[in-house]
């Protein structure tokens, strides 16, 4: 994922890779890479490990396909 560390070095999408942007949950706007990905992984979702957790560092985000998104997460 890109923008994930404030410290992090400023990177960016490559071309020739396939990125969606998640939203709905604390990973919001952040994108996540999907080359490579089937179809099937795409419309189940992912369950992201994420520092911004509802109840503490270390806690899991779910993002899946939403009406409004129906292509992956």
């Amino acid at each position: 994922m890109y923008g994930t560390e404030h410290d992090s070095p400023a990177t960016g999408p490559l071309p020739g890779h396939t990125y969606r942007e998640l939203i709905g949950g604390p990973l919001d706007g952040q994108l996540i890479e999907i080359t490579g990905w089937t179809d099937e992984q795409i419309t189940t979702g992912a369950y992201m490990i994420t520092p911004h957790s509802a109840y503490r560092p270390g806690g899991r985000a779910s993002y899946a396909p939403t009406i409004s998104h129906p292509d992956g997460p």
